[in-house]
């Protein structure tokens, strides 16, 4: 094991999109678990579009010159309390940097499930996954047949939506992306019966002829424009499941796309934001759920990673420009 540790701080804040500029690679001495911790050694990191809106400054938000949070696995390499046992793979919030000092209650021991990789437990089997699957099964409350609308649905949400969605019975499926070839790896990979483009149009014209009949429910990720689209074509007792704002992230100062506040009253809509960390509750039902689809290979993780912590900032950068499909996570070399 080396002497030293790397942690990512951000810099200062940005004004719409980020660049490397704004974060630094802080090299430190290995530090030493105080009595009732341990020290882990990190072997996956998670990359996630909630960074960029925790990098304003905004309540909760990242503090500037200090390492950033983040899902990451590790391994336990030291330990100073019985709670923890050394060689444990663990899953903890302390991420972007090489090696952590966690506590037993900021740690969480994974499950041995055998012929599921590693990485799943921070895409389909994380947060990602788990946001997917609140989503459709509390909140929209998906029914058999129902049709959904996923915007970023080539992200790593949006993939798992339409990997659930499938295996809960939904009906027709339609995505937006930000390119053609991302549209056309949603409707031959990952199951989408549509998808579009959103730069080719209007997204109200795009979602319309994506689907004509309407939708029962939208999974939004953007908000925007996409939000307002689905809005005129979502059916009566339509739901409206609010995940992110992908859209307004990088765009300060972008005026929100009006839409006909009547349809919510008059086709009986809902709308619902959640935050998946008040949801930990249902970690072990979604293991139940998916870990068997993933064992049969009926389903597998839709994953882009990226070897070396070094590139985690370009990992994040990529993201954030549509440049990646899936979930990202960053693999120890």
């Amino acid at each position: 094991m080396t002497d030293t540790a790397l942690t990512v701080h951000q810099t200062a804040r940005p004004h719409g999109f980020p660049t490397a500029r704004h974060f630094a690679f802080v090299e430190s001495a290995l530090p030493e678990p105080p009595p009732g911790g341990a020290l882990v050694e990190n072997l996956y990191w998670s990359v996630d579009p909630y960074h960029r809106e925790m990098m304003d400054d905004v309540p909760g938000g990242f503090a500037l010159d200090a390492p950033l949070e983040g899902r990451a696995l590790g391994r336990v390499v030291a330990s100073r309390t019985p709670r923890v046992a050394e060689g444990e793979v663990v899953f903890h919030r302390r991420g972007w940097r090489t090696h952590a000092v966690v506590t037993p209650e900021e740690i969480r021991r994974l499950p041995h499930h055998d012929g599921v990789p590693l990485s799943a437990y921070l895409s389909v089997l994380g947060g990602t996954g788990l946001t997917a699957y609140v989503g459709l099964t509390r909140i929209a409350r998906l029914q058999e047949g129902e049709d959904l609308f996923v915007s970023a649905a080539a992200g790593g949400v949006g993939t798992a939506t339409a990997r659930f969605a499938r295996l809960l019975g939904a009906g027709r499926l339609v995505g937006s992306t930000g390119s053609a070839a991302k549209a056309g790896h949603l409707t031959r990979v990952v199951g989408y019966d549509a998808a579009f483009d959103y730069h080719d149009g209007p997204a109200a014209h795009l979602l319309a002829e994506a689907a004509p009949d309407g939708i029962d429910v939208f999974m939004d990720n953007v908000g925007g424009e996409q939000l307002a689209a689905a809005v005129g074509v979502l059916r009566p007792h339509g739901r409206i499941v609010r995940i992110g704002t992908v859209s307004q992230y990088n765009t300060p100062g972008v005026t929100v796309p009006r839409f006909d506040h009547a349809d919510i009253v008059e086709k009986s809509l809902r709308m619902e934001g959640f935050l998946v960390r008040d949801h930990t509750d249902l970690q072990d039902e979604l293991y139940d759920f998916a870990v068997p689809h993933l064992r049969s290979g009926r389903f597998t993780p839709d994953e882009t990673v990226v070897d070396g912590f070094e590139h985690i900032v370009d990992a994040f950068l990529d993201m954030l420009h549509g440049r990646t499909t899936g979930k990202i996570i960053v693999r120890s070399r």
